[in-house]
């Protein structure tokens, strides 16, 4: 058989995947959050029809002699760039601008009070990253994102605690008495960050139902006023980043899980560090542009039309050896 014809069947799977890539940003283009993927392809195995020689002292030297046998997929990559902010004037819808993520996780263990209204909300878990900033509250005034997921913060009562302490970096540094601000610590051979694993102190950010209005500032703190028209504070958010972003695992839904190459999650609240500062009343839109994805679709579509049209040639020849008996 001919090796060109299995070099197009690659290179139509190939194609086939960036198709399928193009095809889910363009369907995202219009979801608050969403970062775009690009397909990186490589070459596959080539095979040596004869080796490399170098010169002698009669003869100049001779390059390698080699038939590539088609191509493979090397990589999909998330692109991790703002995308663009748009106006709502909900003080709960809020974006980022900077490189950090919201934290947001389930909770474990909820303590009731009077009239089934949650007093206490401990043991968070299924922490995940996201940058959609759409926040609602709940009957209990707890902020949570459509999924019912508690946006996590530190309350009122943790705030002074963690200030108090002196860290050149500004990052939080009283997580288990060690000085390191990681939302859980990688094992060797693990797959992931250890599930649920959140600093001490952070809570869901609750807000009484009683309170007359609110608003959030852009380095997180939250601050209401209350049914005496006093001005209170309920807490600041947490921003996480990453080492490594592109890193990190889309689990649907808009949010993103830690893994092994993304590296520890840093927590912080505060401008700092290019974690960058909230914005409330805003949404950030997907990072998709059409423009260009429809020109990689063009690209795509002929990429693909050119290893069909290798395979149908090589059948065409395989076709006329056949007919060489007749």
């Amino acid at each position: 058989m001919l090796r060109s014809m299995y070099s197009g069947i690659s290179g139509l799977k190939n194609f086939q995947t960036k198709l399928d890539v193009i095809g889910n940003n363009i369907a995202n283009v219009n979801t608050y959050g969403y970062k775009k993927e690009r397909t990186i392809f490589k070459d596959l195995i080539s095979q040596t029809q004869s080796g490399a020689s170098g010169p002698s002292a009669t003869r100049g030297g001779v390059n390698a002699i080699q038939v590539g046998l088609g191509s493979q997929l090397a990589a999909i990559d998330t692109i991790h760039n703002a995308g663009s902010m748009q106006t709502t004037g909900r003080t709960l819808d809020l974006a980022i601008s900077g490189d950090g993520f919201f934290m947001v996780a389930d909770s474990v263990e909820m303590t009731p009070g009077v009239d089934g209204e949650i007093d206490e909300i401990t043991g968070l878990t299924n922490t995940a990253y996201t940058r959609a900033g759409n926040f609602y509250m709940d009957k209990n005034g707890y902020l949570v994102n459509g999924d019912g997921k508690y946006l996590v913060g530190f309350a009122n009562e943790n705030i002074a605690e963690y200030d108090s302490i002196d860290d050149p970096e500004g990052w939080l540094s009283n997580f288990d008495d060690e000085k390191a601000a990681t939302v859980g610590d990688i094992e060797a051979g693990a797959n992931l960050l250890e599930a649920g694993a959140l600093p001490d102190g952070t809570n869901p950010i609750r807000i009484p139902t009683t309170a007359q209005s609110m608003s959030i500032s852009q380095d997180g703190t939250i601050s209401f006023v209350d049914a005496a028209g006093k001005l209170q504070y309920a807490g600041t958010l947490i921003l996480s980043k990453f080492p490594n972003a592109s890193g990190l695992e889309k689990t649907g839904s808009n949010y993103f899980q830690v893994t092994q190459n993304s590296g520890e999650a840093y927590a912080h609240f505060g401008t700092v560090d290019g974690l960058g500062s909230i914005n409330s009343g805003f949404m950030e839109m997907s990072n998709v542009d059409l423009s260009e994805e429809f020109t990689e679709m063009i690209v795509a579509q002929r990429g693909f039309q050119a290893n069909s049209r290798i395979i149908t040639t090589s059948d065409e020849i395989l076709q006329e050896l056949v007919n060489l008996k007749r």
